[in-house]
């Protein structure tokens, strides 16, 4: 039998030790396919000198295969009753941390200087997240102070084509922009559902996200242009100016001003949302802030 956590009997064989039953509440999905596995921890391009942090590593399948490519491992796990199974399948691994913990809920900072032998290491997340709570990791982490190089995510495959969408395409939506604003954003590879214990409804995405040196886009107040981003996005069937409109309702009395300076910066206000870049949207975001001003 292999060695490898990640194979339909193993599981099994794990599961049925301890009496495991999943938590539909949780997400609890776990993969069987060692050769996935592999395949996520070369998209993350992990070497001895990187620090990773997982979460939700379930009963170690994926975390085996990064205590064996990075310098150091720190899982996030929020039930109780894995920590314990992860304490047995991971014993192997000396260079393996479970917090039991809720990432959205977390000190990571502390944790990092806390239980990385060499906290300023380079840092990736890898991570098979739970569907439910995608989207508010990926911006919690994106927003905190966690110095992060790159994050490799194994997402619902229509949220992972969402994030790696482009301008004019249907994908594209405020939460494209929200993560490529400060990432670049790539979808690696198609996980298909099969591969799953138990099987989701749904196949799978790999997302790999790097780190811009800077913002994708100036903005002046980056609140206000992501408040301006999601407007845009309200009803997909709108023009700009009617979902503009809409959220600040003043624009109304200034809709020619509006068009003329949206005209400068080469922007037709009848245009819709999804076909805007986002320094388009950061030059909208300018415009509007001195539009509403007065």
């Amino acid at each position: 039998m292999s060695k490898d956590i990640a194979t339909p009997g193993r599981t099994a064989e794990i599961l049925k030790k301890y009496g495991f039953l999943f938590k539909k509440s949780l997400g609890q999905n776990f993969l069987i396919d060692s050769n996935i596995l592999r395949r996520i921890t070369e998209t993350a391009g992990l070497t001895k000198e990187t620090n990773v942090i997982e979460i939700g590593p379930g009963i170690g399948a994926l975390t085996e295969h990064l205590a064996r490519e990075a310098r150091e491992v720190v899982a996030f796990e929020i039930d109780q009753r894995l920590m314990p199974i992860l304490a047995d399948t991971l014993s192997p691994y000396s260079n393996v941390h479970i917090e039991h913990a809720d990432i959205l809920k977390a000190d990571v900072e502390d944790v990092i200087a806390r239980q990385f032998t060499d906290p300023k290491a380079p840092l990736k997340i890898v991570a098979n997240l739970p569907y439910y709570v995608t989207t508010p990791i990926i911006l919690n982490l994106l927003h905190s102070r966690v110095p992060v190089n790159s994050m490799t995510f194994m997402l619902q495959k229509e949220v992972a084509e969402r994030i790696s969408a482009v301008p004019g395409t249907k994908s594209y939506g405020s939460l494209t922009i929200a993560i490529q604003y400060y990432m670049e954003a790539s979808l690696a590879f198609i996980v298909p559902k099969n591969v799953f214990m138990p099987k989701p409804n749904v196949d799978s995405g790999i997302i790999h996200l790097v780190r811009r040196e800077k913002p994708l886009a100036h903005v002046q107040d980056e609140t206000f242009f992501f408040e301006v981003v999601r407007a845009a996005f309200v009803n997909r069937r709108k023009t700009l100016w009617n979902n503009l409109a809409q959220k600040y309702p003043e624009l109304k009395a200034k809709r020619q001003e509006t068009e003329e300076r949206f005209a400068r910066i080469e922007i037709d206000f009848k245009r819709r949302g999804e076909t805007l870049s986002i320094p388009e949207f950061a030059a909208v975001a300018t415009e509007l802030a001195e539009i509403l001003k007065k």
